[in-house]
């Protein structure tokens, strides 16, 4: 790889870290690019040369952020990756890739409608089972009746995650947002009219992505992203923008749903059994401080529905890698019965 082709990924987050892991990896023949985006069989990469869109070979699977190897005709290997982001298929059930190698999670909220709580936690589990930091973005401050309310729901919401009110419109907030995303890359989801392509847009200082607008009756947008897209920022930081979604299904392991609640697992420290499950368990510390008025019940609640959740996905990955299992065995002893008829 020349200094040039160098050069010229590292307005898409090339970094030495990065070229490391690909020495590993690498054939002389081969050359690393960054997927931008996925377009069916296809995904558009970066190079040190320039942007191409390249088929995959069969039994790759990628994401748009991931950092790949390529040839002149076909995307051949996925480089290991640092994070990645994935939620519920809620048509399948399986396992749906949003971003990968992002260092933040931005969950953008639109301020002209209530902020919601279920939804925050939900994604904050998510980035942390990632392995990616979450970051609460409050757009749509222009329009806001009291934006000290919704940051403090936000925060109420999700503790220890890190809220920024901003404004697209006005741009309040955009200096903060662009200071804290300096250098890394950051996955924009949320709900559709949340205001996502216009934070980008903004940001960027120019038209990157399409925006619509939203119905007044009930504040809710349009697809106008339709792909997942990473953006460079000036080669200062990148911007995945995605397309709203509207159920946040959790593809997360159970200890990921306690880090999104790391205050009960502070206080699950102080519980008589390791394995309480914050029910009827005696000397149950969480239970003692929904009754003493230090931990809300419906907080409480929320932990309970999601780890059962993320339990409920954990169950259908084992046996999904159970079956997969046996049908290898299967194939083993088939194999080998051949060869002794032979």
């Amino acid at each position: 790889m020349t200094s040039g082709s160098a050069k010229g990924l590292t307005a898409y987050g090339w970094s030495d870290r990065w070229a490391a892991r690909v020495r590993e990896l690498t054939a002389s023949d081969l050359r690393p690019a960054r997927v931008l985006r996925h377009d069916g069989a296809a995904v558009l990469v970066a190079t040190g040369e320039g942007e191409s869109q390249l088929p995959l070979s069969p039994g790759i699977q990628v994401a748009v952020g991931d950092w790949v190897l390529v040839d002149d005709d076909l995307v051949r290997r996925v480089v290991e990756r640092d994070a990645l982001l994935q939620r519920r298929d809620p048509s399948t059930g399986g396992a749906q890739l949003i971003a990968a190698n992002v260092d933040l999670v931005g969950i953008v909220c639109g301020l002209d409608r209530p902020v919601k709580r279920g939804r925050l936690q939900r994604f904050a589990a998510l980035a942390w089972d990632a392995g990616s930091t979450p970051l609460i973005v409050l757009t749509k401050a222009d329009v806001a009746t009291d934006t000290e309310e919704a940051l403090r729901d936000a925060e109420q919401a999700s503790p220890g995650v890190e809220a920024i009110v901003v404004s697209a419109e006005t741009g309040a907030g955009l200096d903060g947002l662009r200071e804290r995303l300096a250098g890394s890359t950051v996955v924009f989801v949320g709900e559709s009219g949340a205001g996502k392509s216009s934070l980008l847009n903004a940001l960027a200082g120019r038209d990157l992505a399409a925006t619509g607008s939203v119905r007044s009756g009930d504040r809710k947008g349009r697809h106008t992203t339709t792909a997942r897209q990473l953006h460079s920022i000036d080669g200062a930081y990148w911007v995945i923008d995605t397309p709203g979604v509207r159920e946040v299904g959790l593809q997360a392991a159970a200890g990921s749903v306690d880090a999104a609640f790391d205050d009960i697992s502070e206080l699950a420290a102080g519980c008589r059994f390791r394995d309480c499950r914050h029910d009827t368990e005696p000397g149950c510390a969480v239970r003692a401080a929904v009754e003493g008025g230090a931990l809300s019940a419906d907080r409480l609640e929320a932990w309970r529905g999601l780890r059962r959740e993320a339990e409920a996905a954990e169950l259908r990955a084992d046996e999904h890698a159970r079956r997969e299992s046996e049908r290898a065995f299967g194939r083993v002893v088939r194999d080998a019965k051949r060869m002794k008829r032979g």
